[in-house]
């Protein structure tokens, strides 16, 4: 009794059920939807912010330099009319015409500044007496004439008078245009003559700022828009003013009527001291988002503020970055599952198997003890009966070995799926052969135990295959049909040149030429050349390339030539250096990888332009 008791295995050491099982894979896959769920989200919000970081701050490296480019040019425009007061304080025609006030030296004073201001980007230069009446104006022949105004109101004749220089901004109480008066004091201060004063406009200005079509304004030190590209922003402030700011502006009719509004931008969002975002409402356009930097001009208290469109550029980067991450995401992802579910088949194939070893193993137990009861009774019934307890021993020997051949049926299940077919041909061809032996037809016979043995080595070959099967490795070079690599190409690049590929004139090697490679590869070289060719003859109705076979002492040469432009010289030095292109969306990295190709396989890549076309020339080992 003791033998069957060993066989019996603790419940505690059973290995998990079938039905254990799924209920624990359906958890582990809802377990596995919520980490997918939440690394998908996590991937698209951090790429998401990624791309729309990286987009500000390049849009922000560009906005600063155009703002730095546009703080260039203004203070080009100032430098060139502040050199007139200085120069004018000190000419003897305005300090006789303010000394002496007779029609004449008013006269010849009149000419000289209209002489001036016509050769200068000044708009108009007049002088002022010391009771703050202009005595002569460029304009002087105009019916707008400064000649006879009264200016003693104006900050720039009392700054100039005091300090003896002065600059302001404002709206022209006569021609009702806004400029820079730029003032100096003519005489030392204890015995001023008058006041030199130069108006410059900016209206050139603003029109080249306006055709970039991005805004850009300059404000004074409390925030008034003095020069912008947006005409209806002029005069409206950046920040609201203060009550007695406003009033005293107003007062002083520095800037007109103008109401002093604050600018249509809102929901600043500061990301550096001089770099924000902002949403502002353009002329004909609605609510959008922009990037503004900011930035001082120097040798003035102004500062200059460039927005720059962000919405559609990081909108753009954005949505890059986020399928670029879907791209890396998914395929981990799907990775991850396919080894979850591989891993749960596994563990269910083998609970099975030993749920069904388990059964047997208590069929055979509880056979075993049926029969070891049977056989003490008969033993105590009749002792004489030797030969009946024999044969329950070789029942018992049967249905162990029974059992053991279960165990090793089951091992072997997996390779008889493999050579079931050639063993079952092996069948057919033994019967066969015996047949013939028994026909005495001995040739028939030893063709079929040829047939048979050949099928022994196709066994064989089935578990290399199987082998082969799980292993990777890399292909080396290969002899490869010339013919296949053009014409796969050509087939390859249909799509996408589809109507255009009537320009390629190919000569089609023979098909027996084979060059040593990879197909797949060496398509890529020529889809890289193919491609450059029809791109650089675009547009063009004599749009011809042409593609040549020949055979030389040492391999084979491939040509790839068009009618195109050529290849500009700076570019054709630096033609196989990574990044370097001149197509817009290029990366500058097709002929490098093409070269690195041709190299692998012993070969070299050459190229030839002018005026009149490129050629490009490709060396191949031919094979032997």
């Amino acid at each position: 009794m003791h033998k069957w008791v060993m066989l019996q295995r603790p419940a505690a050491a059973l290995p998990s059920t079938p039905e254990q099982l799924g209920r624990r894979a359906r958890r582990a896959w809802l377990l596995f939807a919520a980490i997918v769920l939440a690394i998908a989200t996590a991937a698209l919000y951090g790429a998401g912010l990624y791309g729309r970081t990286t987009e500000l701050g390049t849009l922000a490296a560009q906005g600063r330099t155009d703002a730095n480019l546009k703080v260039a040019l203004l203070r080009a425009v100032l430098e060139s009319p502040r050199a007139l007061p200085l120069l004018l304080s000190e000419d003897q025609q305005v300090r006789d015409a303010l000394s002496q006030k007779s029609a004449a030296a008013i006269d010849v004073l009149n000419r000289k500044l209209e002489g001036l201001v016509s050769g200068t980007k000044a708009s108009v230069l007049y002088v002022i007496g010391t009771d703050g009446l202009a005595i002569a104006s460029s304009n002087w022949r105009e019916p707008i004439s400064f000649v006879g105004n009264d200016y003693r109101f104006r900050d720039y004749f009392s700054g100039a008078m005091q300090a003896g220089t002065a600059e302001y901004f404002a709206l022209g109480n006569v021609s009702k245009r806004p400029g820079l008066y730029i003032s100096r004091r003519v005489g030392d201060a204890a015995a001023p003559l008058g006041v030199v004063v130069v108006k410059a406009e900016f209206d050139q200005l603003e029109t080249d700022w306006h055709e970039a079509n991005r805004p850009a304004y300059v404000s004074d030190e409390k925030g008034v828009v003095l020069i912008t590209s947006v005409p209806s922003w002029r005069f409206m402030t950046a920040t609201p003013l203060a009550g007695p700011d406003l009033a005293a502006i107003q007062n002083s009719q520095q800037f007109g009527d103008a109401p002093l509004m604050p600018l249509p931008i809102t929901r600043p969002q500061a990301l550096s001291p001089d770099v924000s975002i902002v949403h502002a409402v353009t002329p004909g356009g609605s609510d959008a988002e922009y990037l503004r930097l900011s930035t001082p001009v120097p040798s003035t208290p102004w500062r200059l503020d460039y927005l720059v469109p962000a919405e559609a550029p990081i909108a753009a980067a954005v949505r890059e970055m986020r399928l670029l991450a879907l791209g890396v995401v998914v395929p981990l992802l799907g990775l991850a599952a396919y080894l979850l579910w591989r891993r749960q088949s596994g563990q269910m194939r083998i609970a099975a198997e030993q749920a069904a070893r388990t059964e047997l193993e208590r069929r055979v137990v509880e056979r075993t003890e049926d029969l070891s009861r049977a056989r003490d009774r008969l033993q105590a019934e009749i002792s004489g009966h030797r030969s009946t307890e024999a044969k329950l021993q070789v029942v018992q020997q049967d249905l162990v070995q029974a059992n053991r051949l279960a165990i090793l049926g089951q091992v072997a299940a997996g390779v008889a799926h493999e050579i079931n077919q050639p063993v079952a041909t092996i069948r057919a061809y033994a019967d066969n052969a015996r047949t013939f032996l028994d026909r005495k037809q001995t040739a028939p016979a030893e063709e079929n135990l040829g047939a048979i043995a050949a099928l022994t080595e196709r066994i064989g070959t089935i578990t290399e295959e199987l082998k082969a099967f799980a292993r990777k490795g890399r292909t080396a070079a290969e002899p490869v049909e010339l013919r296949d690599v053009i014409e796969g190409a050509v087939v390859l690049l249909k799509s996408r040149f589809a109507g255009r590929l009537d320009a390629l004139a190919i000569d089609l090697p023979p098909p027996a030429l084979k060059v040593m490679g990879n197909r797949v590869r060496l398509e890529q070289v020529l889809i890289n050349l193919f491609q450059n060719a029809l791109e650089a003859l675009e547009g063009r109705d004599d749009a011809k390339v042409r593609v040549s076979v020949e055979e030389t002492a040492d391999g084979v040469t491939v040509g790839v030539s068009d009618n195109g432009p050529g290849i500009p010289p700076g570019i054709l030095k630096l033609l196989f250096t990574p990044f370097n292109t001149s197509k817009e969306k290029g990366l500058g990295l097709g002929l490098v990888i093409s070269k690195d190709i041709v190299a692998d396989y012993g070969g070299r890549i050459e190229v030839s332009s002018d005026d009149s076309g490129t050629r490009f020339t490709i060396h191949l080992l031919k094979a032997a």
